[in-house]
């Protein structure tokens, strides 16, 4: 499973995992912490626009350490 932050407000902490990729799609889980608050949800997302996004350094990979 791979894991990315999103671009976010300070004080916010929010990450997708992606949870299998599909034909043109990923199955992701988007993870939102807002002052110990925690919503989750599975959505999918397209290539194109998840390229995109890490074109546009709204999505940055996160390394093992940082998972963990």
């Amino acid at each position: 499973m791979k894991r990315y932050s999103i671009k976010c407000l300070p004080g916010s902490t929010e990450y997708i995992d992606i949870l299998k990729e599909l034909d043109n799609e990923y199955l992701v889980r988007f993870t939102r912490n807002n002052n110990g608050s925690v919503r989750t949800t599975e959505e999918t997302i397209t290539r194109h626009l998840f390229n995109i996004c890490i074109q546009t350094g709204y999505l940055n990979p996160l390394t093992e350490a940082s998972v963990a």
